[in-house]
């Protein structure tokens, strides 16, 4: 099943982020739905909501480092539930996926774009990120309640 999770979210994220630089690059934003939704390419230099602006290595660095420690913690680990299991692969396919971009061009592709009409904006993302997210709530369910 981790096999499954890495391979289609890196196929996802990949085919998603080749779709948005051959589409939405240098391209007015399409509008999914008027208001709240939009695909809107970004070139993000930084982290999570553009912190660390222009420190890829450092970045790279980092998250080869959080990679590390979460597959040692998993491999540790003794009770492997089906929950931990997605949760650290979704985690490590989204990392893998930003960190891909981080190395090839320089910044990651994001281009998801959800906002309040013109008034709240929340910061752009892409399928990678996605999988971070949902991965980390599911992580952090498995440790405070131990669902399986």
């Amino acid at each position: 099943m981790i096999y499954l999770i890495f391979i289609l979210g890196m196929l996802l994220d990949y085919v998603t982020k080749i779709w948005a630089i051959g589409t939405l690059k240098g391209q007015p934003d399409i509008t999914v739905i008027e208001g709240f939704f939009d695909f809107s390419y970004l070139e993000n230099r930084g982290a999570a909501f553009g912190i660390f602006q222009g420190r890829v290595y450092l970045l790279a660095f980092v998250t080869i480092i959080i990679m590390a420690v979460l597959f040692v913690m998993y491999q540790k680990t003794k009770k492997k539930t089906k929950l931990l299991t997605i949760s650290t692969a979704l985690i490590m396919t989204g990392a893998i996926g930003n960190l891909i971009d981080r190395l090839r061009y320089g910044f990651v592709v994001d281009f998801i774009s959800w906002h309040w009409k013109n008034t709240y904006y929340f910061p752009t993302f892409n399928v990678a990120d996605i999988c971070i997210t949902v991965g980390t709530g599911l992580l952090i369910l498995y440790i405070i309640k131990e669902v399986e």
